[in-house]
């Protein structure tokens, strides 16, 4: 496994969310980044954890940590555990009085969560050598994506994720 932290998420060139993962001990535009397609909900709930954006209700990531705090259990580790026919799949460890019990999520969630929770990140070593792509982030997009999400959340409204 390698511990990774979220480095950002994007828009591929069809307008779809991309979650991007990056090795905790690469710096940007060296190493690999593992891409992930996710939706914009989950695009939008991961960034607003990453960023500590404030929002006028809990996002149902937000209530997955309310509730496990409110049951004294808490979410220590997400892996993202193997790749099958293009699907990532997850796992979230959470530890509870009871002992440590692992429950599968979708990797968006499961990362979301651990966003909000201080949770840390994984990925199997064969997911990142299968999936993996050379990181050719610089600066200046790291820059240009955040100055979007700020204007994205300056114009979203709470209507907006009523579901």
């Amino acid at each position: 496994m390698v511990q990774v932290r979220v480095a950002g998420v994007a828009l591929d060139a069809s307008g779809q969310h991309v979650l991007l993962l990056k090795p905790v001990d690469q710096i940007p535009g060296d190493g690999m980044v593992l891409p992930i397609w996710i939706g914009q909900l989950e695009a939008t709930s991961i960034l607003v954890a990453v960023e500590n954006a404030d929002v006028p209700r809990p996002l149902a990531h937000d209530l997955m940590g309310l509730m496990l705090a409110a049951l004294d259990a808490s979410a220590t580790r997400v892996e993202v555990t193997r790749i099958e026919d293009g699907t990532f799949y997850a796992e979230i460890t959470i530890s509870t009085a009871l002992g440590d019990r692992i429950v599968d999520a979708r990797p968006s969630d499961a990362i979301a969560l651990a966003s909000r929770v201080g949770a840390p990140m994984w990925v199997a070593d064969e997911v990142l050598a299968e999936a993996g792509v050379p990181d050719v982030l610089t600066e200046t997009d790291a820059s240009e994506r955040l100055d979007e999400f700020k204007r994205f959340l300056d114009e979203v409204e709470p209507e907006d994720f009523e579901g």
